[in-house]
């Protein structure tokens, strides 16, 4: 499936609106509010971000964006008064959302727990989340049709505060040895923070333990190899500053931040997938992309993990 950007147009419409309006994108309309809200800061030199960028960059975005959002369930990091402060969670479907935006009922839920979770399946869903203050998308990583079935098995280098990026590019560097190894095609992203994520393609045959319990195995592997710059302790206070190669998000409603995501920090910086070449690159920075400068990317580079998507991988016995 593919999605189509905004026209000029329709970007004009979004200029041409006050602080706040009706926005009318591919035949969706947006009741749109505070659109001159500062959601994040500028970086030094720069102007803030502002609601209306947000969801202009979400409109452009869309089309590399919600192939990984489709058919598939969304928790929201919502921050509707800006990055500086505090944000919260929120997965539940508010009864003022327009009728046309897509849900999904998660049939095995508890009474007490979320029923009804949005489903990004076009570009205006997408605009429609920055207006509601969505800094970060975190998609499930099974489709509504089996969410006991994952199609991604994930991987997150998550840094410890003593770590350096450089440690986790080395840790990332050994996954890309460990995995061409195996013959396992996967793609890593920087996070928009300070860590590393690998994605990997998965059939839709495994179970959450099957692809939690592989990940955790190439996981203690790759540790083994810089026993200094890792710890498996649970809790963070017990890692002296160590960095944790997280496998336990492969399980059901346990999320990563989507790719090309913006993350709650100034400038505005964005989840990007990249090449594995570029692990080795010296200006590589886990943000050196922002809403800004990342469709310049997409449009001189494109997206290395896209051509993964779908991809029903067999994983390898360990």
């Amino acid at each position: 499936m593919a999605w189509d950007p905004p026209t000029d147009d329709e970007l004009a419409a979004l200029d041409a609106l006050g602080a706040k309006g009706t926005w009318e994108l591919q035949g969706r309309e947006l009741k749109l509010t505070n659109l001159d809200k500062v959601l994040f800061p500028g970086l030094e030199g720069d102007e803030p971000i502002t609601k209306r960028d947000l969801i202009r960059y979400h409109a452009l975005v869309a089309p590399w964006m919600v192939p990984y959002l489709h058919d598939r369930a969304v928790n929201l990091h919502r921050f509707p008064n800006g990055v500086e402060k505090a944000g919260f969670w929120h997965k539940e479907v508010p009864a003022h959302a327009p009728e046309w935006l897509h849900r999904w009922h998660f049939d095995e839920a508890r009474p007490d727990d979320t029923q009804w979770y949005f489903v990004v399946d076009e570009p205006a869903a997408l605009a429609w989340m920055a207006n509601y203050g969505a800094v970060e998308l975190h998609p499930w990583t099974s489709a509504c049709a089996a969410p006991r079935r994952p199609t991604w098995a994930l991987i997150d280098i998550d840094p410890g505060t003593r770590t350096t990026f450089e440690e986790a590019l080395v840790m990332a560097r050994l996954y890309r040895a460990a995995l061409d190894h195996l013959g396992v095609q996967a793609a890593p992203k920087v996070t928009g923070k300070r860590g590393v994520q690998i994605w990997v393609p998965v059939a839709p045959r495994y179970t959450f333990d099957d692809t939690r319990d592989w990940v955790e195995k190439v996981s203690r592997a790759v540790g083994a190899m810089v026993p200094d710059l890792v710890s498996w302790k649970w809790h963070t206070r017990e890692r002296d500053g160590l960095a944790r190669l997280d496998y336990t998000q492969n399980a059901i409603n346990k999320t990563l931040v989507a790719p090309f995501s913006a993350r709650p920090a100034p400038g505005a910086p964005v989840s990007v997938p990249i090449t594995w070449d570029e692990l080795d690159d010296p200006d590589l920075t886990p943000d050196r992309w922002t809403v800004r400068t990342v469709l310049d990317r997409l449009a001189e580079a494109g997206d290395p993990l896209a051509p993964l998507i779908g991809l029903a991988q067999e994983l390898p016995e360990l």
